[in-house]
């Protein structure tokens, strides 16, 4: 997980170009994501809250960039 999101997230704060980029795809990255750390929490295991933390971290940074964008497009 954290390989598949977090090269895009600083792909996107360094170029700051969100063309390509899926609004609802990471919006629903963002929500497994917490509901995923959430278990992690309950359940007391480290690696899945920890790297999903991770996730949300790097999906929430792309999508606050993308809606950004998008309103100084219009």
């Amino acid at each position: 997980m954290i390989l598949g999101y977090l090269p895009q997230a600083i792909y996107t704060m360094r170029t700051g170009n969100t063309d390509g980029i899926s609004m609802t795809g990471f919006l629903m990255m963002l929500v497994g994501s917490i509901g995923f750390f959430t278990q992690g929490l309950i359940l007391g295991n480290i690696p899945l809250w920890v790297t999903n933390a991770i996730t949300s971290v790097s999906s929430l940074i792309v999508l606050v960039i993308k809606i950004r964008n998008d309103r100084g497009r219009r």
